[in-house]
């Protein structure tokens, strides 16, 4: 198995270069070069140099974001990037997700008001074998292993909500961070339970069966809708879309919003993304 590795110059995606150069040398380094900080560059520079010292291919890509960027949109970037890289390689993404960071993100998606899906969370596509470390194990290897790594300076910003949560989170109980944590585990567990559920209700798509939707309570059916549509429609498209699927007529049309297009026949309807 080919691995693309995330590798932003960081401690925690340091460590992980090293662990997994030790065990495995079809690997990638990739480096997303987000343009948000003006020496933003030398991180790209740093990265590369790791790459040349374990022997590895190096891909990277500069955008010019600017320092307005929000988290989202440098994520979204970000990601899209190292997908298409392990796409081009047919390899697993890995990062370098520790423990402290999945409870950040718990904490911000909560906070958003995701319900139980922000239990849920972290993309089930990428590796992250980090994700049973704690920050002080991390940086604990790098010294021990006498590993060098930079500092981002946004990260001491209170612009960005995550390093907000994460100075709370720093003071939080070690027993309450464990308890998110396997709150973490359940989220996944009944994500999956869900996944399966849904499935064999409506079916796997993209067509899926009207009859379900037609049937229960709307709370229920808005719920299903949104986890089986999976992209980011707002309440009241999501109603309006429930509405179309109860009542529209066989071969007609609907556009939800979102990139989201539907059509219908008298017992089903499909559901097309448009990129």
């Amino acid at each position: 198995m080919k691995y693309v590795i995330a590798v932003s110059g960081g401690v925690d995606s340091v460590v992980l270069l090293d662990m997994f150069a030790k065990s495995n040398d079809d690997l990638v380094v990739a480096h997303f070069d987000h343009g948000i900080r003006a020496d933003s560059h030398l991180d790209a520079q740093f990265v590369k140099s790791l790459a040349e010292k374990y022997g590895l291919p190096f891909e990277t890509r500069r955008e010019n974001l600017g320092p307005d960027a929000s988290e989202d949109v440098a994520r979204k970037h970000r990601y899209k990037f190292l997908r298409e890289v392990a796409g081009k390689y047919g390899a697993k993404l890995v990062t370098a997700h520790h423990s402290d960071d999945v409870i950040e993100t718990i904490a911000i998606n909560l906070k958003r008001g995701t319900g139980w899906r922000g239990l849920a969370v972290l993309d089930s596509d990428v590796l992250r074998p980090l994700s049973h470390m704690t920050k002080y194990e991390i940086i604990e290897y790098a010294r021990k292993h006498k590993l060098p790594w930079r500092e981002d300076s946004t990260n001491a910003s209170d612009k960005y909500l995550r390093n907000r949560i994460r100075r709370l989170s720093i003071n939080m109980d070690i027993d309450k961070k464990r308890q998110l944590l396997a709150l973490w585990s359940t989220g996944k567990d009944l994500k999956k339970m869900i996944d399966e559920e849904v499935r064999a209700l409506v079916g796997s798509g993209p067509d899926y069966s009207r009859y379900f939707f037609i049937h229960v309570p709307d709370a229920v059916a808005l719920e299903v809708l949104r986890h089986v549509i999976n992209a980011k429609l707002t309440r009241p498209q999501l109603v309006k879309l429930l509405h179309a699927i109860k009542t529209a007529g066989n071969g007609s049309k609907y556009h939800a919003g979102g990139g989201i297009n539907t059509s219908f026949t008298t017992r089903n309807f499909t559901v097309e993304l448009i990129k």
